[in-house]
């Protein structure tokens, strides 16, 4: 898919994220960074006091039926929209993330409405990569940057919005102020070889299930739908051990599991969700301050190696015990299975 830009689209991002943010158009959050090590790997984490929010003293019952939730990309404003792609008849449309807590945080979404938990067809993979390629092709000829994007697919996903959609986040803007050796998560597992008999790659140390695939310079939109498929197919398995009949061969429609997924300029990734969140132990104290303190959720991010706390009780407690990290990681997701038992899907 050709874009079709007017100008750069990294350059194109930064310039609008700047109008934006000085516009007063979206709410930049900053962030406290550490790197702690989750099995051997190096994790970010991110303290951000911006997102904690009080605790209310009225009972839900007590609140009464709740207003639908807005749709923020049925008619994104102006100041935060960046494109229609692709120029000739769009089917997605570019947007800014509205509260970002990482420079040039954008979205993909589709202009009419999708479910965020279908299946993603072969047109959002296809525009999620064109952004991919676009973003690391540098006019001037400087280094080449790269984008990580992500998807967070059901109940237990960390998705915040039915309206389909992908997220993207410059892996430059990830690293700034890191000094611990951290790399994405997906570059980790990406580096390493299948096991025999396996076209999976994996950590299969790691705390929750994982399987990554390569992809060719320059997927079609077919070739990529069908990595995707494979994948989901193979964490439908990890996550229900008797699938039916219908989920092992659905190709579009609902998805039958919670999962993440992501993906680079040379990888696909995707991890099976058992749990959202997972709590983790803070002073009883935290709790009258901010509202669900020590429950620590995570979206698809964590397959770029990062999560996010609200509480420095959070953050305390993450630095100063990394085995609470592993504990939080194997919570949300499932035991990483033999891989030599599971054929390519």
């Amino acid at each position: 898919m050709q874009l079709g830009l007017s100008e750069n689209l990294s350059a194109l991002v930064a310039r609008r994220f700047v109008a934006a943010k000085d516009g007063g158009h979206l709410l930049f959050s900053q962030t406290q960074l550490t790197t702690v090590s989750a099995s051997g790997v190096p994790f970010q984490l991110r303290y951000c006091p911006a997102l904690a929010k009080k605790p209310t003293a009225t009972p839900k019952s007590d609140q009464g039926p709740k207003a639908p939730k807005p749709d923020p990309f049925q008619d994104p404003s102006s100041e935060l929209l960046i494109a229609q792609i692709p120029r000739e008849n769009p089917s997605h449309f570019l947007v800014l993330n509205k509260f970002p807590v990482i420079p040039n945080h954008f979205i993909l979404a589709t202009k009419p409405w999708k479910a965020q938990t279908d299946l993603l067809e072969k047109d959002d993979l296809e525009a999620a990569f064109s952004c991919i390629k676009e973003w690391g092709s540098q006019p001037d000829g400087t280094e080449s940057r790269r984008l990580f994007a992500f998807f967070n697919s059901g109940d237990e996903s960390g998705a915040s919005q039915p309206h389909r959609h992908l997220q993207f986040l410059p892996v430059e803007a990830m690293a700034q102020g890191e000094s611990g050796g951290w790399q994405p998560l997906i570059d980790v597992v990406s580096s390493q070889p299948p096991p025999s008999g396996s076209e999976y790659r994996c950590l299969s140390h790691f705390p929750f299930a994982h399987f990554a695939l390569p992809l060719p310079s320059n997927p079609s939109a077919d070739t990529l739908h069908a990595i995707y498929l494979s994948l989901y197919r193979t964490a439908l398995a990890t996550a229900k051990e008797r699938p039916s009949a219908y989920d092992a061969k659905a190709s579009s429609g609902p998805a039958a599991i919670s999962y993440n997924l992501a993906m680079t300029d040379s990888v696909m990734m995707i991890c099976p969700r058992r749990n959202e969140s997972s709590r983790i132990p803070v002073d009883p104290a935290v709790s009258q301050e901010i509202a669900e303190a020590g429950v620590v959720s995570l979206n698809g991010t964590l397959l770029a190696g990062t999560l996010m706390v609200k509480a420095e009780a959070e953050w305390d407690q993450l630095r100063r015990n990394p085995e609470t990290l592993v504990k939080v990681l194997t919570e949300i997701g499932y035991s990483q299975p033999d891989l030599r038992e599971l054929s390519l899907l």
